[in-house]
């Protein structure tokens, strides 16, 4: 059975070979007669598995011995809610800077929790771009943290160069992480939920500071404290143990691919594919994102209108394309090229955009 194009926005493509990995191992995992999803979590096979998704996530992010790494359920989502309750003190300010849907999502719930500032916000440009017109100084007045959103998935909006931030740096990085280099160490926490870059959805990583997990008040419930996670390994309740055996697989593809300069240098010329597309039509294609705004995992664009639209949309499922449909926000189409979509579906996305255009101009 030929593969589709996948473009879907998350949950997202998954590498071949590590779904096939996954299928021959599924009913006896290193031979223990059991699947990964019968195993214990506290069985020395599992354990295994889960200290390897870490080590992996560790070496391929040169992430410090400063820093743990946490695997918690609940989503990115669930992280609106535990980073202020965990770091936002009765006596200070959490900063925000707002790019899209889900840095809104996030302050909204850091609203539930103590007061908050944003400090610079894209919305009235329907977040085409980063906002830059901003300063920083007087965050450390009373700054408990700066949260950025670091891609944009519905917008196509990406973080270029991150902030010098006087306060402690959180970022939400669901849809980019590991598809470019990072300096780790510029960022206080970093959480991403894996449905986009790291494998099915069911898993959250999170990157933090240690001196960070001291500040964990006691008032809150036990499973949304930081550092409870820390001192039991992710493991004070039963892990998705699947969808962390998943993770590592895909973090042991990443790194057989050359690790993520490897996969950031893919990465872009996926995304060049189909920016040339766009920017080669002469305005049969508009992009959404400015152009140094643009989001190497999603690519967003309008036809000159609806009817097209759907004409473009239809025509491109009869040939294998799934999920270029763009969000109600910003209308026309978007392509998600996340890690593990093949290079070959980018270039055969482009090619039949460039067909479209000469048979509908």
């Amino acid at each position: 059975m030929k593969r589709a194009y996948n473009f879907n926005a998350g949950p997202t493509a998954l590498p071949l070979a590590v779904l096939e990995r996954a299928q021959k191992e599924l009913t006896n995992f290193n031979n223990t007669g059991m699947s990964v999803m019968e195993l214990s979590h506290r069985s020395k096979d599992y354990e295994d598995v889960h200290n390897r998704a870490k080590d992996l996530l560790k070496e391929l992010m040169n992430i410090p011995d400063s820093y743990e790494v946490l695997f918690i359920q609940g989503g990115a989502s669930l992280q609106f809610s535990m980073v202020p309750m965990n770091f936002l003190q009765s006596d200070k300010t959490a900063y925000y800077i707002e790019t899209g849907a889900w840095s809104e999502k996030a302050i909204k719930e850091a609203k539930l929790f103590g007061k908050t500032n944003v400090i610079a916000s894209s919305k009235e440009q329907n977040h085409n771009h980063i906002p830059k017109d901003y300063s920083l100084d007087h965050t450390a007045e009373d700054g408990a943290y700066l949260h950025i959103t670091t891609n944009n998935t519905i917008f196509g909006t990406q973080w270029q160069d991150y902030p010098n931030s006087p306060i402690p740096l959180f970022a939400d990085m669901s849809s980019d992480i590991m598809c470019k280099e990072i300096d780790v160490e510029k960022f206080s926490l970093i959480y991403a939920g894996a449905q986009k870059n790291l494998g099915p959805s069911g898993i959250t990583v999170v990157i933090i500071k240690k001196d960070l997990l001291e500040q964990t008040p006691d008032n809150i419930p036990t499973m949304l404290k930081y550092n409870i996670h820390a001192k039991n390994n992710s493991l004070y309740n039963t892990p998705p143990t699947f969808a962390i055996y998943m993770l590592s697989l895909v973090l042991e593809w990443v790194k057989e691919q050359g690790g993520v300069k490897a996969i950031e240098e893919t990465n872009r010329k996926k995304a060049d594919f189909i920016y040339d597309a766009i920017d080669n039509s002469n305005g049969f294609y508009k992009g959404h994102a400015q152009e140094d705004s643009r989001s190497l995992m999603n690519i967003t664009f309008t036809l000159r209108d609806e009817e097209i639209t759907k004409k473009f949309l239809a025509e491109a499922k009869e040939k294998g394309f799934v999920g270029l449909g763009g969000h109600r926000s910003v209308g026309g189409c978007r392509a998600s090229a996340y890690n593990s979509v093949p290079l070959e579906s980018c270039t055969a996305l482009a090619s039949f955009m460039d067909e479209f255009r000469k048979a509908n101009s």
